[in-house]
């Protein structure tokens, strides 16, 4: 499929992996479930070099700034916002959102999580999931997205079932 991507908005994703394998995942803050999990993720300013944005809204969402980097998507992951989507982004015209994603391993400790440090939180939980477990738990409109960012980032994760 073939996407004009200037009608996307540029983003950054991060999967944080644990030495273990498995990967973060945050509960949107005031959204019900069940697919109310996701990875960090948000706008890149202008200007701003991909991994800094990445390593930026990593902090910002988790309060975790020791992670190493292993990997990055070469290309865009797009995807569309649905219709009637109401979302600030959608309501200032974006189509959708388009990503760059970076894959980092976490080289602290769980108490180093701190949802709030950066203002209004945006999630209110976070747990650590087995990376294939993504897909699954995001909201449907953002389902193939994740879906190329397991198929991406596969070699850095442990095996569903083993922890």
């Amino acid at each position: 499929m073939t996407q004009d991507l200037e009608l996307y908005r540029p983003n950054v994703g991060v999967v944080l992996f644990h030495g273990d394998g498995r990967v973060w995942l945050g509960r949107r803050a005031s959204t019900p479930g069940p697919h109310n999990w996701q990875f960090p993720q948000g706008g890149v300013d202008p200007g701003e070099e991909l991994e800094i944005a990445a390593r930026r809204e990593l902090a910002e969402e988790t309060g975790a700034t020791a992670a190493s980097f292993l990997g990055r998507t070469h290309d865009w992951v797009a995807y569309d916002f649905p219709p009637g989507h109401g979302g600030s982004k959608a309501l200032r015209g974006w189509k959708g959102q388009k990503q760059v994603w970076f894959a980092f391993r976490f080289e602290g400790r769980d108490e180093d999580f701190n949802l709030t440090s950066h203002g209004e939180p945006e999630f209110d939980g976070w747990r650590w999931a087995f990376l294939e477990e993504a897909a699954e738990l995001i909201v449907p409109f953002k389902r193939a997205a994740y879906e190329r960012v397991v198929d991406a980032f596969g070699r850095f994760a442990a095996p569903r079932g083993v922890e």
